[in-house]
């Protein structure tokens, strides 16, 4: 079973590089971000045609998340975090397919910082550090996957000394990434690949993709009933050097069937 994040910075914009990595890579479940559509304008048709089946919650040009899965529909099991009846985002949809709890995470950026962005963004990871305890809690298969926003370490950042100040690695965010590691999941591209620096976002100003100046901030975590059984885990970083593409490239992991 392969399971990709990709955040595709405009679902409509890029659905000519979304449709033709699915006929590329051929996952079987794909976390969308940063759809920057509202509910009505999701591409469903074109995604159908793909073979996929797909829920998303979307939001007029900011946010929004889907969920699509090959030769079937996901079956929703919650839209939106819980814990704030107030925030309207569209940061998170979780379905369950093929036996795997999915989750689909758009994390605040939060910049700058400090300022109310960073204390929603802050506010927002301990929302989702109480639902994934709770999913932890479940003992069941779960993937969260998605644009974290968060570089948890130095090896995932091209020069970290510029980056100290910024929301997306302040040691707030990053012991917030920690303390949810810490519940219990694995970072399957970090646990497979502990030493090299590998990314998934390249910005598209300063020629930071052909310079290889990137930034990890798309993240698969795996509960500990399904660590065991992660096979591989990768970046289609080539992906970023298509034509009119988004600025990150899909990341995935590959897991074995139930023993």
């Amino acid at each position: 079973m392969k399971i990709a994040t990709y955040n595709v910075n405009g679902v409509n914009g890029r659905l000519p590089v979304l449709l033709r990595w699915l006929a590329e890579a051929q996952p079987d479940v794909v976390c969308l971000q940063e759809l920057k559509a509202p509910q009505e304008k999701f591409p469903l048709p074109a995604i159908q045609a793909a073979g996929y089946g797909a829920i998303w919650l979307g939001q007029k040009s900011w946010n929004g998340v889907a969920i699509l899965a090959k030769g079937g529909e996901p079956h929703e099991t919650r839209r939106g975090l819980p814990g704030d009846v107030d925030d309207l985002h569209s940061r998170y949809i979780e379905a369950a397919v093929g036996g795997v709890l999915i989750g689909c995470l758009y994390l605040p950026n939060g910049n700058p910082a400090p300022g109310p962005k960073f204390d929603y963004k802050l506010r927002w990871f301990e929302r989702f550090h109480a639902h994934a305890a709770a999913l932890i809690a479940q003992d069941i298969p779960v993937v969260l996957a998605g644009d974290y926003n968060v570089m948890p370490t130095e090896l995932d950042v091209y020069k970290p000394e510029r980056w100290l100040d910024d929301a997306l690695f302040r040691p707030e965010v990053r012991a917030a990434y920690r303390r949810l590691v810490a519940q219990g999941w694995t970072d399957a591209l970090r646990h497979l690949h502990p030493d090299e620096r590998i990314y998934t976002f390249w910005d598209y100003f300063r020629n930071a993709y052909a310079r290889d100046a990137g930034l990890r901030i798309d993240h698969l975590l795996l509960s500990p009933g399904l660590a065991p059984r992660l096979l591989d885990a990768g970046v289609d970083r080539h992906v970023r050097g298509w034509d009119k593409t988004s600025d990150h490239a899909p990341t995935w992991v590959r897991l074995g069937d139930p023993g």
